[in-house]
């Protein structure tokens, strides 16, 4: 009995060890995540580079997926300069959780972008990220994404006319389209679109 007793307190004094090492490596990877997130406001293609694994998969808070290839192709065309008085948007990493199993890793935490206009007025965008890390050659990159965007909060709790308005933040647009921000989002589909999807759809249900 005292054996078993000895035996089960060993196994777990090493399971508490364990976890309390279960992120060796968070250090490096939460320095990862800020960096990427710098340079993604700025739609910097080297960032984007280091920080995807080419065999990544995507999935957008759209529902969609998209891999490296397609994301490194619409940071091939070029935002317009930003001009004086635009909105600025700055992106940043909040309750960061990471768990490491050896050469594996997943990095969760919520995307937050706060976008503040020339008249001082600001409008936040919510998202929860989940990234998968592997680490190969001695470095770390991501092989999978899933963006999920945040329930707005009601408007109608808030008095102040003035208090920031909830939208999604956006890091990857495949398919970039330009705003007047210097920034790249993803638009939806158009009601032309739409339109031909359901026609297209009212054919096969018919026939």
């Amino acid at each position: 009995m005292k054996l078993y007793l000895s035996t089960f307190a060993l196994v777990l004094a090493a399971a508490f060890s364990i976890h309390a090492q279960a992120a060796p490596d968070a250090a490096e990877l939460t320095r990862m995540l800020n960096e990427f997130l710098a340079g993604a406001g700025r739609n910097d293609a080297a960032v984007h580079d280091r920080f995807w694994a080419d065999d990544l998969i995507y999935t957008r808070s759209a529902g969609v997926r998209t891999t490296k290839e397609e994301i490194m192709k619409g940071l091939k065309v070029p935002a317009p300069a930003p001009k004086p008085g635009d909105p600025v948007t700055v992106y940043t990493a909040e309750d960061i959780k990471i768990q490491q199993y050896g050469n594996a890793a997943v990095v969760a935490f919520r995307l937050v972008s706060t976008t503040t206009k020339a008249d001082g007025t600001k409008t936040t965008g919510n998202n929860l990220n989940t990234g998968t890390f592997i680490k190969r050659n001695g470095k770390w990159q991501v092989v999978a994404w899933q963006s999920t965007i945040v329930p707005k909060a009601d408007p109608t709790s808030s008095t102040d006319p003035k208090a920031a308005t909830s939208t999604a933040a956006t890091l990857i647009s495949p398919k970039p389209t330009t705003s007047t921000s210097g920034r790249n989002y993803q638009k939806g589909p158009s009601r032309r679109m739409l339109l031909f999807e359901f026609k297209r759809l009212e054919g096969l249900c018919r026939s």
